[in-house]
């Protein structure tokens, strides 16, 4: 006898009040549907605080602490994490926020100096420990991070310095980006430094880092660090009365309570922020940044930047273009509920790892410390791909097609525009708010794009643009919906 199973039957209707059935709501996609956390079960001994990540050439990760500890794990990518050992590598640094293998040595970037290390015996542990470079000072103050970045396609390391306190400059070369040579000679190469959170290259090589909001910083940021450039704050500029010239002469002193690109125009050193991270709507500290590099490994977005953010436990995704020669772009939503304070991130073939702190600034993630590793699911979530500046308007792409009718309603998008004040003065609120007018959508042959034509663009405006009427071809909603793109500079026709 064939039995009918009523039940799996119902369960994809709703009985409505009258008695008629309709086909039941798909269940919304989320981020863990695309992008699965897997967290480390880190040993109690250990006050992780993870400030640095790398693989070494052996498989191991290697995590450095602010406590000042470095610790290898055997098994980085076991699914679960469980019976993996952590062995200490090095202890009795100073707060390591970088670390990278050249060959046989790991480089570690502590807050007085760059530092090789080398395990000569095999046992595991460093043995051999040389100063690279010291030419840079500390005052003993909490707040004088230096983060180190991977070495440059010349061997360089860059370290950014974070000023005394975050708001004085009280040390030589506090408020710089310099960079180490791989003899350990110090070229400064950038000044106007607030107080950075991660530094890292895009796939271009051109290296970028995350300033936080503060005197000079309305909100937080991802700035281009362009040889040469003074990317804002003026608290340091006195050293370049030691950089012999180096990076050219010291430029004007911006006008506080200005806007940052009417000063751009009058000092041409000055690098405007290629991302701001609107403040409590992206997150509130910068941190960590990584560039995806595996080929779509992980997932539809390769050539991207993924962000962190400290105090909302969160990754963000960034995508950049080049507009009258400098770099602007776009930043979204990525994936929220990290263990604790996003600081640090490692991007692999097999997934991306994610080290936290909450010690110093509260965060989202409750724990003290955490070290998660985010892994791809093979779904393809429906998202803005890449949102591209033009004369008249935005092109956005998708990574998948869209809802064509959906998408031609200009009813579909709410947009409006603001920037932040330039000034010496603790952030800034948003400010000069204008609501550009949404003439025509066009959707794209292929259906994976569309072009918004655009009336009141305003140059050095974020343009926050909400997409909330947008599906895809098979109606399913965008996984994120916002987009904040930093139009400092209006393309030419």
């Amino acid at each position: 006898m064939i039995r009918t199973n009523y039940a799996s039957i119902l369960a994809g209707l709703f009985v409505t009040a009258v008695g008629l059935a309709v086909p039941a709501i798909a269940q919304t996609p989320t981020e863990a549907d695309y992008y699965r956390m897997i967290p480390f079960d880190i040993p109690a001994h250990i006050n992780l605080e993870a400030g640095g990540l790398e693989m070494l050439p052996d498989g191991k990760l290697a995590v450095s602490t602010r406590r000042g500890d470095i610790y290898t794990i055997d098994q980085p990518f076991a699914d679960p994490p469980e019976n993996v050992q952590w062995t200490p590598y090095a202890k009795g640094l100073h707060e390591v926020l970088g670390i990278h293998a050249v060959g046989d040595w790991l480089y570690a970037t502590q807050r007085g100096e760059l530092t090789r290390l080398k395990d000569e015996n095999g046992d595991g542990k460093a043995d051999l420990f040389e100063t690279v470079n010291d030419d840079w000072e500390i005052t003993g103050d909490y707040h004088e991070y230096a983060f180190g970045s991977p070495p440059d396609a010349d061997g360089n390391i860059w370290v950014v310095l974070c000023l005394t306190g975050s708001f004085n400059s009280n040390a030589p070369y506090r408020g710089w980006c310099v960079r180490i040579t791989p003899d350990g000679k110090l070229l400064p190469t950038c000044s106007g430094i607030r107080s950075p959170g991660g530094i890292a290259m895009n796939a271009a090589g051109d290296v970028f880092y995350t300033d936080n909001q503060g005197p000079w910083n309305g909100t937080s940021s991802l700035k281009h660090l362009k040889p040469g450039s003074f990317q804002g704050h003026p608290g340091g500029n006195n050293w370049y009365e030691i950089a012999n010239g180096a990076i050219g002469p010291r430029p004007a002193e911006p006008k506080s309570e200005s806007r940052i690109m009417v000063e751009a125009k009058k000092i041409p050193e000055l690098e405007p922020p290629a991302v701001y991270f609107p403040y409590k709507k992206m997150g509130q500290s910068a941190s960590g940044i990584a560039c995806d590099t595996t080929g779509g490994k992980f997932g539809p977005f390769a050539g991207q930047v993924f962000v962190g953010d400290q105090t909302f436990s969160t990754v963000m995704r960034v995508f950049m273009e080049q507009v009258n020669g400098h770099y602007q772009g776009v930043c979204f939503p990525f994936r929220e509920g990290i263990g604790s304070g996003t600081l640090s991130l490692k991007l692999t073939d097999q997934g991306m790892f994610v080290g936290g702190t909450n010690r110093g600034w509260g965060s989202r993630g409750n724990k003290p410390y955490s070290l998660d590793r985010l892994v791809w699911t093979g779904k393809v979530p429906f998202e803005i791909h890449e949102m591209r500046a033009k004369p008249d308007g935005f092109e956005l792409t998708f990574t998948d097609e869209v809802n064509a009718k959906s998408a031609a309603d200009i009813a579909s998008y709410e947009l409006q525009t603001y920037t932040y004040i330039y000034q010496a003065s603790y952030g800034s609120p948003e400010v000069d708010h204008t609501t550009p007018t949404i003439n025509r959508a066009a959707v794209g042959s292929n259906k994976r794009s569309v072009r918004l034509y655009i009336d009141g663009l305003q140059e050095g405006h974020v343009h926050e643009l909400h997409l909330p009427g947008v599906s895809s071809s098979t109606d399913v909603p965008l996984l994120h919906q916002e987009a904040y793109y930093t139009l400092n500079y209006i393309p030419r026709n």
